[in-house]
């Protein structure tokens, strides 16, 4: 049900692209569905990872954010189901073991062919990879050592390493990927463009929906779930509501719950 109506806000959002058309009910069903998202913590059930993305993607970029573009948002969400497989993050290296990709890869063009088939590929993949470390992970990110070498020039890049440098070579990156031909064939030139346009926002978005919703939680969201579910089991003594009101009372970090 829930991938049934994300749909529904993504064919809304495509039928007015261009525009952010997110008016009052548009945000009032996102904030729903957030909400829907958190309901029985304690038995959650399983949701398809692509909608789940989605989802946050469309309440923290197009609601919040205010974006006109849903081609993005499509992007952004098959991207980050597609870093939930590790290897895809971090190939194997000649020695099978994985290994992160840095913009030197890429711009060496015998190193490049052992990323991915053809350029456009490469390109993609290592402009994704850095947006996704300088939103994602930005937290884990340290400040580069004095000294260190230029984002743009060969060689690895120093150990120390921050957004910076990952926001210099993705919009480099993406900006190669939407000049190849694939581009165009896949009818994602325009959206490479704004991707290397706009990384900034599109890395901040993203740091927002890791801090937010995946490695945390939307703590107003979770705080109504919790004095809501108080209620119930105050009221019923109902043995599910004390499952879901112990969840909610651990993931706000409270003690002394029933």
């Amino acid at each position: 049900m829930l991938e049934e109506r994300v749909l529904e806000l993504k064919q809304f959002i495509a039928a007015n692209d261009g525009r952010n058309a997110a008016d009052r009910g548009f945000a009032r069903a996102v904030d729903d569905l957030v909400a829907a998202f958190y309901d029985g913590m304690g038995h959650i059930g399983a949701f398809p990872s692509r909608a789940v993305f989605d989802l946050f993607l469309i309440k923290v970029l197009y609601v919040e954010r205010r974006s006109a573009h849903g081609d993005v948002i499509d992007y952004l969400g098959e991207m980050l189901e597609s870093f939930l497989y590790a290897h895809r993050l971090f190939p194997a290296g000649e020695d099978g073991k994985p290994r992160r990709v840095y913009f030197s890869d890429v711009i060496d063009g015998e190193r490049r062919a052992e990323l991915a088939d053809g350029d456009y590929e490469a390109y993609k993949l290592y402009a994704d990879s850095a947006l996704f470390f300088a939103g994602v992970f930005r937290r884990s990110l340290t400040r580069r050592r004095a000294g260190g070498r230029s984002p743009l020039r060969r060689g690895a890049p120093p150990q120390g390493i921050d957004a910076s440098y990952y926001i210099t070579t993705g919009k480099a990156s993406y900006r190669m990927a939407s000049q190849q031909e694939e581009a165009e064939r896949t009818r994602r030139r325009d959206t490479l463009e704004r991707l290397a346009e706009f990384f900034e926002v599109y890395a901040a978005a993203l740091h927002e929906v890791s801090e937010r919703y995946i490695v945390g939680v939307d703590r107003q969201v979770v705080t109504d779930k919790f004095l809501d579910t108080l209620n119930r089991y105050r009221a019923s003594g109902d043995a599910e509501a004390l499952i879901d009101l112990r969840a909610y009372a651990s993931t706000l970090g409270l003690r002394d719950t029933p």
